[in-house]
């Protein structure tokens, strides 16, 4: 039987998981589909390939939809996003410099204080930071600006964020054109490794249940292609269960450790995917919580987590707040995965938005599928997103 060719482009990340472990280990070819995975350097030419069409469906950081479809970035084009691949899985880190006058000055590095780590670090630096993240759009950039206006009360004047390619970020960082990052794994990873920094924090400490990836369509094609896109999404949401059984992570650190993937060692890619990091180069260890999820609700597209991006984005980019949320919204395709992946097994939420930041521990709760667990929600300063408040 003849199967569908569809294309999808990632970026060298362990996040990109979910896509690369359906493509090998069977789970497309099970959906009847022949999915070829493109590489792709750098997020504006990922943006670029799925906006003309070089290829169908994308590995994208979450905000990158909602931009395009609000026309920020000088590609606009309504693209949605139909399940979010994963959770949280960015990492901050800082220069051996930094690090040493943040440790002088009584910091343990524990990862999971952003409050403490944001005011050791302003101190370290009075405010004057480059910092790189890997595109304008990204959780990263919004997780960075929470945290340090949260605790300076502003934006400090003397911080310069700066757009490294993921891949190029412990160069950055070695070379000395950034003093810290906030970058997703494994390349924190390999700062410490090249010996060029160490690891601060988490971004699941800023807020513990950030949507970091997503697949991405073109709203035109999945319009046009309403079958196609229910096979990728099963297939991309069974390659995510399959993640979510920690006996099943050395495979999947070992299939992305592959040069045409990421090409970075697998041990590496095991510690990443299990939230276990070293963070300097004296291989001093550290377990951070929630730190990259793929099971459970965690591919549930919440309309709320649209709605949050699109408010933060309206707010840095002066537009129009309400149209924005409104924007962000509908993005965000909870209708698509109930219908796509209801049928197939996967747990429901009764709603599809929630009060983003108000649990402190995870809840359990009923589904039609049975029971299900919505994980702790928090952001480190106690703020509330309410979508039904304006």
């Amino acid at each position: 039987m003849s199967r569908i060719a569809l294309t999808a482009g990632f970026v060298p990340l362990t996040d990109a998981a979910p896509l690369i472990i359906a493509a090998e280990m069977g789970f497309v070819e099970a959906e009847g589909l022949a999915l070829t995975l493109r590489s792709s350097p750098t997020w504006s030419r990922l943006r670029d390939d799925l906006a003309f069409g070089l290829v169908d469906a994308a590995h994208l950081l979450s905000p990158m939809p909602v931009a395009m479809t609000l026309g920020l970035g000088g590609v606009e084009m309504a693209i949605d996003a139909v399940q979010v691949m994963s959770v949280c899985g960015e990492i901050i880190g800082v220069s051996r410099a930094i690090a040493a006058r943040m440790r002088d000055q009584g910091h343990d590095f524990a990862m999971h204080d952003a409050r403490a780590a944001g005011a050791a670090l302003l101190a370290a630096t009075g405010g004057r930071l480059r910092i790189g993240v890997p595109f304008p759009f990204a959780m990263h950039t919004e997780l960075l600006f929470y945290w340090i206006e949260s605790i300076a009360g502003a934006r400090p004047q003397g911080l310069d964020i700066h757009t490294v390619p993921p891949p190029r970020m412990a160069e950055a960082l070695a070379g000395g054109e950034i003093d810290a990052f906030s970058v997703g794994e494994p390349w924190g990873s390999i700062a410490v490794e090249l010996g060029a920094g160490e690891l601060l924090l988490t971004g699941s400490a800023i807020w513990s249940q950030a949507p970091e990836k997503v697949l991405a369509l073109r709203h035109d094609r999945v319009e046009a292609n309403p079958e196609v896109t229910a096979r990728l999404m099963r297939a991309v949401w069974k390659a995510g269960i399959w993640l979510a059984d920690p006996g099943n992570l050395l495979a999947a650190a070992e299939l992305l450790a592959a040069p045409h993937f990421v090409g970075v060692r697998a041990d590496i890619l095991e510690r990443s995917l299990s939230g276990r990091f070293v963070i300097t180069s004296e291989g001093e260890t550290r377990l951070a919580r929630q730190f990259l999820e793929f099971g459970g609700l965690a591919p549930f597209p919440w309309r709320s987590q649209g709605e949050w991006i699109a408010a933060r984005l309206a707010l840095r980019h002066g537009l129009d707040p309400a149209q924005s949320r409104g924007v962000g919204r509908a993005v965000f395709r909870p209708d698509l995965y109930r219908r796509f992946l209801g049928p197939a097994g996967a747990r429901m939420p009764g709603a599809s938005a929630k009060v983003e930041g108000a649990l402190e521990e995870a809840l359990e709760i009923q589904t039609p599928g049975g029971t299900a667990s919505l994980p702790r929600n928090r952001f480190f300063d106690g703020g509330i997103f309410d979508p039904d408040l304006g």
